[in-house]
């Protein structure tokens, strides 16, 4: 079994910017991929950004020059640096673990971007 536990949530003004930490412990799968997802309020969860042991980066389009991903292989976290931060951020963020066949969840942080 693997545990998440995320932290750096909070309520930010827009145009501000907010660090979301995540840190794993437990059975962790080696070669996996860590990443940051967001539910907002009445819709699905999607990908903000995702991040190999290799280093390999992916982010969807609204992160792109905005947000950006780090982990610490030693350490077991992974962090999302979030800059210029809109109102259409606000969403609960999770911290994601996965390989195949396996996947796992934190869970969850208030991000709250007022305007």
């Amino acid at each position: 079994q693997v545990q998440l536990v995320e932290s750096g949530g909070g309520l930010v003004q827009a145009g501000g910017s907010l660090r979301l930490s995540c840190a794993a412990s437990g059975s962790i799968p080696s070669m996996n991929t860590m990443g940051w997802y967001r539910q907002a309020p009445g819709q699905s969860r999607v990908l903000v950004a995702e991040i190999t042991s290799g280093g390999s980066t992916n982010y969807a389009g609204s992160a792109k020059g905005r947000f950006t991903i780090s982990r610490d292989n030693i350490k077991n976290t992974v962090a999302l640096q979030m800059n210029s931060l809109k109102p259409e951020d606000t969403a609960v963020y999770y911290c994601n673990i996965k390989k195949w066949p396996n996947n796992y969840w934190g869970q969850g942080t208030q991000v709250t971007v007022s305007s």
